[in-house]
């Protein structure tokens, strides 16, 4: 579990000026983990601060950090070793870059010239669904009297999706061909009509269990080692049609979109709130005093759209939603514990999705099906939405915010819509 420290010191400043900018996402107070590459040199890991990146393996072999873990080409090896060896490496970078100490700017590198790559690879992952509004705004369609599956308000349901389609941000999408059912009952194959994003938490993993080993509330929260944004990209006519027998299959599996900087749980122990109230309370294998407390995060969430005629008016991308992930009926701790209360071996890169990150009012519906609810969206340049066009690009962005605490965020999570390609004759 995580705890304030010297690095959360609202006072901190860096030697990198960029990171004493007011409104930046990655103050000192922040240090998020990602892995990039330049033109001439293979991905390595790094820590964003400001407008530049600290290059790790540059510092590792300059003395500067002493856990090898981050001259690998990834963060599976950091992931691997746990939570403590994370908050170490904290100490050690916030201590390198803190004013007052010897500015080293030969090892950074600007962001804008650094290209950033997948954290790791993903082991697994499995996406859930823990927001209560999304559930019942969408329920209500299938059976407005049973709104949320009978299951919703005893554990956080969840899905095993797709890993080798998850995708760094900034990678485009392909529109998807699929079969689905018109209204009038006949059949179709062909591009999707309705491609949509849903606004998700990434949640990372740290860690082994061994096969058969249960994962409880108590040890949940170390075995999470950050957070990112997600997209989900769902292709919501496929989806439908083949939902009931099983579950989403290739109405998700098309892409998932996550975004570069992993935040570390360490970072985000200022933001810890309160779980949200759960009502009947939880079985006792997903409780705990800690969760109650402190298993909520008090980040704000956004999706915006930039369309093609946006783009060339020069126009700013339009929000869609603007959701707080605290409202969540289902923390990340309890779907930590939960996927792991049959013995299942979550691995050290897993990924976990949150599920939508829909709150209860108008402006937190994090999904277009969400919002189509009431009628297709107006921009304000005239155009509308219903669905995802050709040549839209969807951008997420996070942002950690509480009393007493420098904000922090998340960075960006961007993706563009391009054409289906030919069907293959």
């Amino acid at each position: 579990m995580a705890q304030r420290d010297a690095t959360h010191d609202p006072a901190r400043r860096s030697w990198v000026a960029s990171a004493n900018a007011p409104g930046t996402d990655f103050p000192i107070q922040n240090l998020p983990l990602g892995v990039f590459s330049t033109h001439g040199a293979g991905p390595r890991c790094g820590v964003a601060i400001g407008d530049q990146i600290l290059d790790l393996t540059a510092a590792h072999a300059a003395g500067l950090i002493g856990n090898a873990a981050v001259a690998e080409p990834s963060l599976g090896a950091l992931m691997g070793q746990g939570r403590a060896a994370s908050a170490a490496l904290r100490a050690e970078v916030s201590a390198l870059l803190s004013e007052g100490a010897t500015p080293r700017p030969e090892l950074l590198v600007p962001m804008a010239t650094a290209r950033m790559h997948l954290p790791t690879t993903v082991r697994n992952f499995s996406d859930f669904m823990a927001s209560y509004d999304h559930c019942a705004r969408l329920g209500v369609k299938r059976d407005p009297k049973n709104p949320l599956p009978p299951a919703f308000r005893q554990l956080p349901v969840a899905y095993h999706s797709r890993a080798s389609s998850v995708r760094v941000s900034g990678e485009s999408v392909i529109r998807p061909h699929g079969q689905w059912q018109h209204q009038d009952g006949s059949m179709h194959f062909g591009p999707t009509e309705a491609m949509d994003y849903e606004l998700e938490m990434a949640v990372w993993i740290a860690g082994d269990n061994a096969l058969g080993e249960p994962v409880t509330m108590a040890s949940a929260p170390d075995r999470i080692f950050g957070y990112g944004l997600l997209n989900d990209w769902s292709v919501r006519d496929v989806q439908r049609w083949e939902m009931p027998p099983l579950g989403p299959f290739l109405g998700k599996s098309v892409s998932t979109s996550v975004s570069p900087w992993i935040i570390t749980a360490e970072a985000l122990a200022p933001f810890e709130v309160p779980a949200a109230v759960q009502d009947p309370p939880a079985l006792p294998y997903l409780d705990s005093a800690w969760n109650r407390s402190h298993g909520g995060l008090a980040v704000r969430m956004t999706a915006a759209i930039l369309t093609p005629r946006m783009r060339a008016e020069g126009a700013a991308p339009f929000i869609l939603t603007d959701t707080q992930f605290a409202a969540m009926y289902w923390t990340a701790a309890t779907m930590v514990a939960h996927h792991g209360t049959n013995g299942c071996n979550l691995l050290a890169g897993d990924l976990l999705g949150s599920g939508t990150v829909s709150g209860s009012e108008e402006t937190a519906r994090a999904c277009l099906a969400e919002i189509g609810l009431t009628g297709p969206v107006v921009l304000p340049n005239g155009e509308s939405r219903k669905w995802i066009q050709d040549g839209d690009e969807i951008i997420f962005r996070g942002r950690a915010e509480a009393p007493g605490a420098v904000s922090i965020g998340f960075g960006e999570c961007r993706g563009v819509l391009d054409p289906a390609i030919a069907w293959p004759a």
